[in-house]
């Protein structure tokens, strides 16, 4: 755990326009600009940022990067540990829990837009929803999960949607079982 921590803190940075980012619960966006606004008298940076999938454009002050999360892209090098994350074994899929708690849980993982906590949420949910039926909630919150993975793993892998999400699939067709995809 101290590792992914450790990996979390070093993908914090100061951005430039252009670069690629990672906005906790919303994605993968580029830097579009950084503008100075005046606030209560005091002037404040702010990197304008617009995310990639769809269109959304955020302030984010330049001073609060690490407290809202804003981080690089994971690097290539990581994609095998998320990949690990996605074929670990979970003996309770916190069945035992209500659908609301299990959502407002993993709200929270995708809140700390740790690209291992976004994983550990979608393998979760993606297994549940092969032994039951799940609620609108968890639907939604299983697309997000998805989406969020996926574009940040295409992202570092610059590769297309269509042959991240087969390398995946082949993840949860071959239970984990040790075989891995290419990289």
């Amino acid at each position: 755990m101290a590792e992914k921590a450790q990996s979390q803190k070093d993908l914090s940075k100061q951005f430039e326009v252009g670069d690629l980012a990672v906005y906790p619960a919303h994605g993968v966006g580029r830097i579009e600009s950084i503008e100075s606004r005046v606030i209560n008298g005091d002037t404040h940076d702010f990197y304008i940022m617009k995310i990639i999938d769809n269109g959304m454009v955020i302030m984010i002050p330049t001073s609060n990067v690490d407290s809202v999360g804003l981080r690089t892209v994971m690097d290539k090098n990581q994609i095998p540990d998320i990949y690990a994350v996605l074929t670990e074994k979970k003996d309770d899929l916190q069945d035992n829990q209500t659908w609301n708690r299990r959502y407002k849980e993993y709200m929270d993982k995708l809140k700390t837009g740790s690209p291992f906590d976004v994983a550990a949420v979608f393998r979760d949910l993606y297994m549940l929803k092969l032994s039951k039926d799940l609620s609108f909630g968890e639907r939604k919150l299983l697309d997000t999960a998805r989406t969020l993975l996926m574009r940040e793993i295409c992202t570092a892998k610059n590769q297309e949607e269509s042959q991240v999400w087969t390398e995946i699939e082949s993840l949860f067709d071959n239970n984990g079982n040790g075989s891995k995809p290419a990289e």
